[in-house]
């Protein structure tokens, strides 16, 4: 063999190697967003912006409370795509819009996006932008969040996660935020 012969060899070898691992990539890529779908984007982008909120945050919400499952209720008899006990949604919706509301039209997407972004943006705004303890409150309930902080279990300032007392708000608020890392890592092309 020449020399000649194995430059052109390992050139050719390099750009094989280039070729299966941008190959790769978009595979890998395409299961990711497989997992972690962008559903009812209509709603979740006119909703959001409406209430200030980052429609990633919003989706990976909606990942963690539903999957995507409009239809869903949970054994505490929360509904919808974004997991809404009944109580609050009328709550939410006499403040944003007087309209009466029923427990089936929590099923319907648009209602619940709705509703699920105006009560998430009220917590937000509660806590000062804190999406942790944000978080935590569309979880655990409100209430539970003001005695945590009041009795010094979590800081109001939401710095110590680790110290949610229940574990399933805990692990709920965790995965929220690394679903919402990989929302931004997917489809935001514009912060890449």
């Amino acid at each position: 063999m020449t020399k000649k012969f194995i430059i052109i060899l390992i050139i050719l070898i390099i750009l094989l190697l280039g070729y299966l691992l941008v190959f790769k990539m978009k595979i890998i890529d395409s299961v990711l967003k497989t997992i972690y779908p962008i559903e009812y984007s209509e709603y979740v982008e006119k909703y959001s912006e409406e209430n200030g909120l980052d429609k990633y945050l919003v989706y990976a919400i909606i990942k963690a409370e539903s999957n995507f499952d409009s239809h869903v209720t949970s054994s505490s008899n929360a509904k919808g795509l974004m997991q809404l006990m009944e109580e609050t949604a009328i709550e939410r919706s006499n403040i944003i819009d007087e309209e009466t509301i029923e427990s089936h039209d929590l099923y319907d997407p648009e209602t619940n996006i709705k509703l699920g972004t105006s009560y998430y943006a009220y917590l937000l705004n509660l806590y000062n932008g804190n999406n942790v303890l944000a978080l935590t409150a569309y979880n655990a309930g409100l209430g539970n969040v003001e005695e945590w902080i009041k009795e010094g279990i979590i800081k109001s300032d939401g710095s110590d996660i680790e110290n949610i007392p229940y574990k399933e708000t805990n692990n709920y608020v965790r995965k929220i935020l690394n679903s919402y890392q990989m929302y931004i890592k997917l489809y935001d092309k514009e912060n890449q």
